[in-house]
């Protein structure tokens, strides 16, 4: 759940060095949300279990967030398969036209075009609702970044799962259309890039911190809060250290692992507390 670059060694065993893929489940209905370096694990942790066609949904078509699409095994090598690419089309950008700059010479040696699966590419405004043809919906919203980034929110069986990443936090703060979007979550997944140390001179950059994403849950009365998007140069220690401080505060905020799997139970009047385990954030 890295941001910007990937990184690996003995400093990022726990909580993982590759950046954005997160899958989201809820019965047979499967969505992925973008296509980092953690998408090439993803593909072989299910091998065959990924059946059907895949809707893959982007935040936004920076680099950390696509980069692993032709790495996508075996899915992109199924000749029979076909991959949804669901994009804001934010700032003028469709998925097809940057994926298509992307993955070509001199940066790629191979276009996307000769992979064996079929890709699809879908455009919509940031704030509209998708609604899919087996009836599941997935709301949206604009998020501040460099070039924009969508915010994305899944309904199912009474439980709220919101993914707010990649974003700055604005002033005033918390922003009050995310405030109302983000209201009664379960879970929401934040980008807590930079501490409040070093956020003053990456102003301007596109991301935001642990305490900022806790005044929103905290204000929207969500239910936990996950951090990611984390700085490269954040070492197991460091994010240890900030996870102990943001549990004094908040004891059901944590700072995602890679492949750590979250399950909301259906909801039954009051669920009881998300409680995470080692090992993608699922909704069953």
């Amino acid at each position: 759940m890295r941001g910007s670059t990937p990184v690996s060694g003995p400093d990022y065993v726990e909580f993982g060095g590759s950046t954005p893929c997160m899958e989201i489940r809820y019965g047979e209905r499967l969505f992925l949300l973008d296509a980092g370096s953690g998408l090439n694990a993803c593909g072989r942790h299910h091998r065959d279990g990924l059946s059907g066609d895949i809707d893959l949904l982007f935040s936004h078509l920076h680099l950390d967030h696509t980069a692993g699409l032709p790495f996508f095994k075996p899915v992109v090598l199924d000749a029979g398969r076909t991959i949804n690419t669901w994009c804001g089309n934010l700032d003028g950008q469709s998925a097809a036209a940057a994926l298509d700059r992307l993955f070509a010479p001199p940066l790629f040696p191979v276009s996307l075009d000769v992979l064996p699966c079929r890709f699809a590419h879908h455009g919509f405004r940031a704030g509209e609702t998708l609604a899919f043809a087996d009836g599941a919906r997935v709301d949206t919203i604009l998020l501040n970044h460099p070039q924009g980034s969508v915010g994305y929110r899944f309904d199912h069986a009474g439980r709220r799962l919101c993914i707010i990443s990649d974003i700055e936090h604005s002033d005033p703060w918390p922003d009050p259309a995310l405030l109302e979007f983000v209201r009664g979550a379960d879970l929401m997944v934040y980008d807590g890039m930079f501490t409040e140390g070093e956020y003053p001179v990456c102003r301007g950059w596109g991301h935001s911190t642990w305490q900022k994403g806790m005044e929103l849950a905290r204000a929207a009365g969500v239910e936990a809060l996950a951090i990611i998007h984390l700085h490269p140069c954040h070492t197991d220690d460091t994010l240890r250290r900030m996870e102990a401080e943001m549990q004094a505060v908040m004891p059901t905020s944590f700072i995602a692992r890679e492949r750590q799997q979250i399950v909301l139970p259906p909801r039954l009047g009051r669920g009881a507390p998300i409680r995470p385990a080692p090992a993608l954030a699922a909704v069953p």
